[in-house]
């Protein structure tokens, strides 16, 4: 039986790399305190680099009883993470999810995916990103969301994510998505995001808002996990590296929706992490067909739980 354990979660407060942390808390069975971190000047502009935290750098402050186990995502918990492994005279176990760009020494574990260069004796290598689903997860969303079944079937959860810093979201892009998406002999399901862009979102709605297909609108309670459980078929944007990972944690056929790439001469991280999942079988490019097909789905939340909970001896 796993011994009781106090951890902490700590990130920016961005939702991607909050569920990642969280996911992999899950996977161990602890119910995690999130605390979302601040930094002041000089840190907020120069972390992970500057170092010599102290306790004036955070706002809010860390406050002892210091846990058992810190898991930090993004750049300015790198901050947090380093100072709180000192303040705890190094009996909290650090363990920093994605890529920190500083020498993985700084903590007692780092997980990085495949396309991330750091590597070394305490790096674990995931496939993709670490996140929250699991089959229970998802038989749950099947019963919140059992109206989704009236859907005409194959159902396709189209998750739609918007402009980034590699990719731009056009209006040229959304027309032909959705041109192909009428062709589909299939119900579907689709979800926008705060980066869609007015633009597009109304496009959308005028698609496909009065007819037989369910698109999300924003105000009730957010379908996402239902539209993973009730899908047949997923089809998720270029932009998103947490939505392609959480799709292929299902199992189920994953179409990549793609975008205009913001830099077309240099290859980013993103697009690294779409050719090792190609080359896994995970996901496929949508040409406006589908086809079922069968791979290894991911599982990088409990290869992280498993390592923590061997390295700590749980």
């Amino acid at each position: 039986m796993r011994k009781k354990i106090n951890c902490w979660i700590v990130t920016e407060g961005i939702a991607g790399t909050e569920n990642q942390c969280l996911g992999v808390a899950e996977a161990l069975g602890i119910d995690a305190q999130v605390h979302r971190v601040a930094l002041k000047q000089p840190w907020k502009s120069l972390s992970p680099y500057l170092g010599f935290e102290c306790a004036s750098t955070f706002e809010p402050q860390f406050e002892e009883p210091w846990p058992d186990l810190l898991i930090a995502s993004g750049r300015k918990s790198i901050a947090a993470a380093r100072y709180i492994k000192k303040a705890s005279g190094g009996k909290t176990f650090t363990v920093q999810i994605q890529d920190p760009r500083i020498s993985p020494a700084n903590f007692d574990l780092v997980a990085v995916p495949e396309h991330d260069p750091t590597r070394g004796d305490n790096v674990l290598v995931t496939k993709a990103a670490p996140n929250r689903i699991t089959d229970e997860k998802l038989e749950n969303a099947r019963e919140q969301f059992a109206a989704f079944e009236k859907i005409k079937a194959p159902r396709v959860a189209v998750l739609i994510g918007g402009t980034s810093k590699d990719y731009t979201l056009t209006a040229n892009i959304t027309k032909k998505l959705i041109l192909r998406l009428q062709h589909l002999d299939a119900g579907l399901m689709i979800t926008a995001s705060r980066r869609t862009g007015v633009e597009n979102e109304e496009m959308l709605k005028a698609a496909f808002e009065d007819t037989d297909h369910y698109i999300w609108g924003g105000v009730a309670d957010n379908p996402y996990f239902g539209l993973l459980a009730w899908a047949d078929f997923i089809l998720v944007t270029a932009d998103s590296a947490s939505m392609i990972s959480e799709a292929c944690t299902t199992g189920k056929p994953v179409y990549m929706i793609g975008m205009d790439k913001n830099h077309p001469e240099k290859a980013g991280r993103i697009d690294k992490l779409h050719q090792t999942l190609k080359k896994s079988g995970c996901l496929r490019d949508f040409e406006g067909e589908l086809a079922y097909w069968k791979y290894e789905r991911l599982n990088d939340s409990q290869m992280v739980a498993d390592e923590i909970t061997k390295r700590m001896k749980l």
